[in-house]
């Protein structure tokens, strides 16, 4: 097998598709969704690489964080002067910012999430600064957190003599426990008569053998289906028996079904990742490419002696077609995924090649599986 050829396989191993999973890996409780926040705010304490006064709604907001903590300004607004001393604020050490999060289900107040900082405005860097008392809002637009706190390092942004250099991205950064839960969101867990688990990838198979465990473990019609996603489970109504209960159904093992026949190719870094269950009906595969190799020598003519004539530069060219010998590889029909990487590397298929030929199978309507590029 070629070196240079980057596949990843997860093939047909010798024993039997008969793993156990957990229902907790395999489903999510409804009740546990999270919920978007997102708030506006500041970032000072910036080298000089902020918004600027150039911003209308930069200044402006720093305007209004200034009058509600009672500094009055005087003279011109574009001068920042304040009553005190009439020193001026550098916008540019200050920047608007965008900060999202995404609040856990059941998050209660006083707990601590993470949020997201990105730069709205002009600002090169937000390195070593420092987000300002923040409001999180949800889609109804209440407040349920409140976001502070000093940026960590983030890229670095360095440049000289007309060369930059940039690591990673020095405009957007997440805080780690950056923000404070100050409201929680209403939820039907301790009220419902039933649990709504909800199957991550859907699939009948898997939602059925939930049901099979749960039913087999609690007694009949303690689980039942609402679709090929969605569980209903019966719960006590006590919301202690209620915890001990889910605690219990989470840890059940479950032979999951099989995943969907898929091939997942990335176009840019040339990985193919084949899942165990590809099939191909019978096809003929032939690959192969033409290369043109022009070669220039350059050689000087030199005249007869006596003859007068001049010394001149002379320019041979050669061209060469070649076209390799690809030999043409027949799929049986049913083939399994071994057969199909064998039969492609006995042809010295690159990554870009193995591509084109499973491509040019999902269009044939050979390759019995879903083609994914992303």
């Amino acid at each position: 097998m070629k070196n240079w050829l980057l596949t990843l396989l997860l093939w047909a191993v010798p024993f039997s598709w008969a793993h156990a999973d957990r229902v907790k890996d395999l489903t999510t409780v409804a009740a546990m969704r999270s919920n978007q926040l997102i708030g506006y705010g500041l970032v000072v304490g910036l080298q000089g690489t902020g918004d600027g006064s150039d911003l209308s709604f930069t200044t402006q907001s720093i305007k209004t964080l200034l009058s509600r903590l009672g500094v009055s300004q005087e003279g011109p607004i574009s001068d920042f002067e304040t009553a005190s001393g009439g020193g001026k604020i550098d916008v540019k050490n200050a920047a608007a910012v965008m900060v999202t999060a995404d609040l856990p289900g059941m998050a209660k107040p006083g707990q601590r999430i993470d949020v997201n900082i990105s730069a709205i405005g002009k600002a090169s860097s937000l390195r070593g600064g420092s987000l300002l008392l923040t409001s999180l809002r949800g889609v109804d637009g209440e407040i349920y957190a409140l976001a502070q706190g000093a940026l960590p390092a983030t890229g670095i942004d360095a440049g000289g003599a007309g060369s930059k250099v940039f690591v990673g991205v020095t405009t957007a950064t997440r805080i780690p426990g950056g923000a404070s839960v100050e409201k929680t969101v209403d939820n039907p867990f301790d009220k419902a008569d039933h649990v709504l688990l909800n199957v991550r990838e859907s699939d009948f198979s898997t939602a059925a053998a939930i049901i099979k465990v749960i039913n087999d473990r609690f007694g009949a019609d303690v689980a039942q289906a609402l679709d090929g996603v969605s569980i209903m489970v019966r719960a006590p109504l006590d919301t202690s028996q209620r915890v001990t209960f889910m605690s219990m159904i989470e840890n059940l093992d479950v032979q999951p079904g099989e995943p969907v026949a898929r091939v997942v190719v990335n176009a840019r870094t040339g990985t193919v990742v084949i899942s165990r269950n590809v099939r191909v009906t019978a096809a003929a595969v032939t690959h192969g490419t033409i290369s043109v190799s022009v070669s220039a020598t350059n050689e000087v003519s030199q005249p007869a002696p006596l003859s007068q004539g001049q010394t001149a530069a002379v320019q041979n060219v050669d061209v060469k077609v070649s076209e390799p010998n690809k030999p043409m590889f027949l799929f049986q029909p049913g083939v399994d995924l071994r057969q199909i990487v064998d039969a492609i590397n006995q042809v010295g298929a690159t990554p870009s090649a193995l591509i084109a030929i499973l491509e040019a199978l999902k269009s044939s309507g050979s390759l019995r599986a879903e083609l994914l590029v992303i």
